[in-house]
């Protein structure tokens, strides 16, 4: 798996190179400032929300009392901690969703990036076929809907291991991982369609190469980490180097 996360990362550095030899940046300007914009708007809104939700629960369940009037300083300090957890596991929640709605929103310009990727890689142009492109779309966001019920059930269940003392502080870390791997499966999975590998095929391929996926959905999260420009940029740099990393494996184990 290590020998993949870092292929995977890779990726992202061979895709920025092939986004500037081939004058892509259309196709990655785009769709990076819609989602650049409901990013932001949607972090404000639901950070504030998700901070009024928690307040409530704590006071109706007399643990914000409890905090108050508690003296030991370790204890409060854990009160405060767990509170800031549960707040960025809400938060995970809601970049979950939000991230899949923007992958079934964007599902045509995301399958037309990465046939276009693989064209130039190929050196061959690929006839425009809208069956095959409706296709194409249409199994994205099955992959989407499918990743996001089986990601909910996952986080729902790390959600309820926060409230668990002390192993609740490492639940963040996990649910990353979550993240990381489900994202990456969609970036993988438009390459899987056009290798004509069913839904089930992609998933047992994918499973079989769980670095790639989160080795990619990794560095699309890093990329946020960089305001504006990097949110801009991930969405589709995270198609393109999914291409690019799933090609090197085409000819021997698809």
């Amino acid at each position: 798996m290590l020998k993949e996360l870092i292929i995977a990362i890779q990726a992202y550095f061979k895709a920025h190179q092939f986004i500037v030899k081939n004058r892509l940046w259309k196709w990655i300007f785009i769709p990076g400032i819609f989602y650049a914009v409901l990013f932001c708007a949607g972090i404000y809104f639901f950070w504030h929300s998700s901070g009024d939700v928690i307040d409530y629960v704590f006071s109706k369940t007399g643990l914000k009392a409890l905090m108050v009037k508690e003296q030991d300083t370790w204890l409060r300090f854990i009160f405060i901690f767990g509170q800031l957890i549960l707040q960025l596991i809400l938060l995970l929640f809601y970049f979950s969703w939000f991230k899949y709605l923007f992958l079934i929103l964007g599902s045509p310009v995301f399958a037309y990036i990465s046939e276009r990727t693989e064209a130039i890689i190929n050196g061959k142009d690929y006839p425009f076929d809208l069956k095959q492109f409706a296709k194409d779309v249409i199994r994205g966001i099955a992959i989407a809907i499918r990743n996001t019920l089986w990601q909910t059930v996952y986080l729902i269940s790390i959600f309820i291991l926060s409230f668990v003392p002390l192993i609740g502080w490492a639940t963040p870390v996990l649910a990353l991982f979550v993240e990381c791997y489900y994202f990456g499966f969609s970036m993988l999975d438009y390459s899987s369609e056009r290798r004509k590998l069913s839904i089930p095929q992609s998933i047992d391929f994918i499973g079989h190469h769980k670095g790639l996926a989160i080795g990619n959905g990794m560095v699309f999260y890093l990329m946020h980490t960089l305001p504006i420009i990097g949110w801009i940029l991930a969405p589709s740099y995270a198609v393109i180097a999914a291409t690019l990393s799933l090609h090197p494996k085409k000819n021997d184990e698809i």
